[in-house]
């Protein structure tokens, strides 16, 4: 890598313990094969498919994660809020009302770099929460008062909100990247402004699964339409995931790659 950039791993939703199986297995060599500088995660579904707690977010940075996203499943697992006010690594969707617990965002520094994270959610079929485009416009000046190296996460139902996002954004961010779906996409490219944009960087967990849900569960509601506990898959473990190269001296990203990995155990 060239003294001139350094390089985001962002990761896909990471699902429940297979998901955090696949972190603590493969984090550490894909950090060394791709020279990332900083490890940026969505984790909301980290606990048993919902939510997050503050052990499983002490152990996600013990493996290397830097920073952890989460989104509409925030709330889910109860034990979150006695850490979200006070772990200035864990970040929820800035467009909350005012007074909700936590924060949208946060800057992490490493190696002398200090990297903004913001984290947004999407409205269409989603939670009514304050408008995205305005949210991220106001916090993002926020955020340039401390660096201009920003990433954000959106995490968003539709595709057409979540391009929408990164239009609006280009040029203004390093980079937008689409969480929620579990399904990673191929339209990965820097925009015109310098903006890295993906729609959806998938999902880090089981994938012999309905988007991380045992197949036979899910299944049983769509065919029968009788509700059905979710349970977490096991089987055929992957990350997804993707690297972004930005440059130091505009802020702007000079690449993006996919990743699609099986783990190995």
């Amino acid at each position: 890598m060239q003294k001139d950039e350094f390089t985001i791993l962002v990761i896909g939703d990471i699902v429940g313990e297979p998901g955090r199986k696949a972190i603590f297995l493969s984090l550490s060599g894909l950090v060394e094969e791709e020279n990332a500088d900083f490890v940026v995660a969505n984790a909301e579904n980290a606990a048993g498919g919902f939510g997050i707690t503050g052990n499983i977010a002490g152990k996600l940075y013990s493996y290397g994660v830097d920073c952890i996203t989460t989104g509409n499943h925030v709330w889910r697992n109860r034990e979150v809020f006695k850490i979200i006010d006070t772990d200035s690594r864990l970040v929820r969707p800035a467009n909350y009302p005012s007074g909700t617990p936590g924060r949208g965002w946060t800057v992490v520094e490493k190696g002398g770099i200090s990297l903004g994270v913001l984290n947004l959610m999407g409205r269409i079929y989603m939670d009514p929460l304050d408008c995205p485009f305005r949210v991220a416009k106001k916090e993002i000046s926020a955020i340039r008062k401390e660096t201009k190296y920003i990433i954000v996460d959106f995490h968003g139902e539709a595709t057409s909100e979540k391009i929408a996002m990164g239009w609006w954004l280009d040029g203004r961010v390093s980079a937008v990247v689409g969480t929620h779906t579990h399904v990673q996409t191929a339209d990965e490219r820097v925009l015109p402004g310098g903006t890295a944009y993906i729609t959806d960087l998938g999902m880090t967990g089981p994938f012999d699964s309905v988007i991380g849900v045992r197949k036979e569960r899910a299944l049983q509601k769509l065919t029968t339409r009788i509700p059905a506990k979710f349970v977490t898959a096991e089987d055929d473990v992957r990350i997804n995931a993707a690297v972004i190269t930005v440059d130091k001296e505009s802020g702007l990203a000079r690449s993006i790659k996919r990743i699609h990995q099986r783990v190995i155990e």
